[in-house]
């Protein structure tokens, strides 16, 4: 999909189709054509409802309000209805919530590539994307005047953000028999090469000398050896710098504690912390964020045969800390807790983050859509959630640490257990059991995002697809921009 922007009035734009999207239902804008009409089918322009009138060669899409929030799902799903369609073209006028804040625009352009994208590798008959050039006018919809260097900075920045998401997307996607450690380790030395990234790879040898137990017992079973990635993005006089660790299960049966037939479907999804990982540094590096920033994957496969790792074995971990296993689905953890070690060993952030599709609770918690953040302390988690609520279009809730939860990872031959006494508050006792392994430098710099829900849902909703979403890529990359212009906390 090709984008120009354009001081043209929309009027005088040559398009196949023009898109028009209408604001908190207002039917008597400027922009609206085709009143009668539209009463006449019954469009009310209510949030993602959409109206293609053929004969006019218009498609009109509701939106609550302009926020990017709401624009971005509203003109993914108008992009969408258009895969069926002939249309080769399209011009859109530019919506805006302050003439000198371009999130507006910079969303919807993230929600026409977001909306466009379909994976389709394993057909044997694959869709045409017939939808190519989109022309956007810098006409608004309040009538600012607009800076057309600033709309082009917010055009290139949606672009990278978008698909840096949709490559993750792919990664995510990807079958686990085509994806398993090493070639996910293949994948990340491929993108480093074709950007400005540092690569380094450990394999099982140097995973042994690096005392990573916990994450070799987890990847015995397999066939697939593991390998860790470190990623680097090092400018020259960084401003900060950030760690992002990823969790990379690039299949999960359970191990010997099995899941059932049911839930290993989908399981190819437990990689999205570790793909997102990937993502977001292709992403900062195109943008050549003055942010250091370094990407650490655990890529392993969790697996079931005769030297699996057993429930009643105790493990030790980088860090010197010993673990009852007391289940062998709770793996993810296990793969964070000497990768987390490793991380903080090898880079002194400044902040710290750790994302995993980690637990069902977490799921069960706060839906499907919906990450849950936690940490030791306000700011990290603030910073996060700032980034994902407000501007990112990803939705995230923080969940709180408590005393009374540590207690249910006691273990009575260990020093702690890799699952809690009771089946309540599992995402949360989760992200627990990982504030273990953060040691007294980032203990307040460091915040767990588990992606659970919205990495992997079987469903369309809003700007994202069937399957894999990239869940965390725009939150965390918008949140490494607002550390690059020394303000984590204002809106972009």
């Amino acid at each position: 999909m090709n984008f120009k922007l354009t001081t043209k009035n929309i009027d005088d734009i040559n398009s196949d189709l023009e898109i028009i999207i209408v604001i908190a239902k207002d039917m008597k804008h400027r922009f609206v054509k085709d009143k009668k009409l539209l009463k006449k089918v019954g469009f009310g322009g209510d949030h993602e409802e959409i109206c293609l009138l053929a004969e006019k060669d218009r498609l009109y899409v509701g939106s609550e309000s302009v926020k990017s929030t709401d624009i971005r799902p509203a003109i993914a799903v108008a992009i969408r209805s258009l895969k069926s369609t002939r249309y080769k073209s399209a011009k859109i006028a530019t919506y805006m919530s302050h003439p000198k804040c371009t999130a507006v625009l910079r969303g919807m352009v993230e929600g026409m590539i977001l909306g466009d994208y379909i994976f389709d590798d394993y057909k044997s008959k694959r869709s045409k994307k017939r939808l190519e050039n989109i022309t956007i006018s810098i006409e608004e919809y309040h009538s600012h005047q607009l800076d057309i260097d600033s709309c082009q900075r917010a055009v290139d920045n949606a672009i990278i953000g978008a698909e840096a998401t949709n490559y993750t997307r792919d990664i995510v996607n990807t079958p686990p028999d085509d994806l398993y450690p090493k070639k996910m380790a293949k994948l990340a030395r491929e993108m480093a090469k074709d950007s400005s990234l540092e690569c380094s790879i450990l394999k099982p040898k140097d995973l042994r000398d690096q005392k990573m137990n916990t994450l070799l017992a987890v990847a015995r079973a397999s066939r697939h050896a593991p390998r860790v990635i470190h990623l680097a993005h090092k400018p020259t006089n960084p401003k900060a710098v950030v760690t992002i660790v990823g969790k990379g299960l690039t299949y999960d049966s359970g191990g010997l504690s099995l899941k059932p037939s049911d839930f290993m479907v989908t399981m190819k999804s437990d990689k999205s912390g570790g793909s997102a990982v990937m993502g977001i540094m292709k992403a900062v590096s195109e943008m050549n964020l003055p942010i250091e920033v370094h990407g650490f994957i655990g890529a392993v496969e969790n697996m079931i045969g005769g030297d699996a790792y057993k429930p009643d074995d105790v493990l030790v971990a980088k860090n010197g800390k010993t673990i009852e296993v007391r289940n062998t689905d709770a793996e993810g953890r296990l793969v964070l807790a000497d990768l987390l070690c490793y991380a903080q060993q090898e880079v002194k952030a400044d902040y710290l983050f750790d994302m995993a599709t980690l637990t069902g609770a977490c799921v069960v918690g706060v839906g499907h859509y919906t990450s849950g953040v936690m940490g030791n302390r306000k700011m990290a988690t603030e910073m996060v959630l700032n980034a994902a609520n407000k501007i990112s279009g990803e939705m995230a809730t923080k969940l709180e640490f408590n005393r009374y939860l540590k207690r249910s990872l006691k273990s009575e031959i260990a020093d702690i257990c890799n699952i809690s006494n009771t089946r309540y508050g599992g995402a949360i006792t989760a992200g627990i059991f990982l504030s273990e392994f953060i040691d007294e430098h980032h203990k307040d710099r460091w915040a767990h995002i588990d992606i659970a829900g919205p990495a992997f849902v079987e469903s369309v909703w809003g700007e994202n697809p069937h399957g894999a979403s990239g869940a965390g890529v725009r939150m965390m990359l918008r949140l490494i921009e607002k550390l690059a212009r020394g303000d984590a906390h204002a809106e972009v």
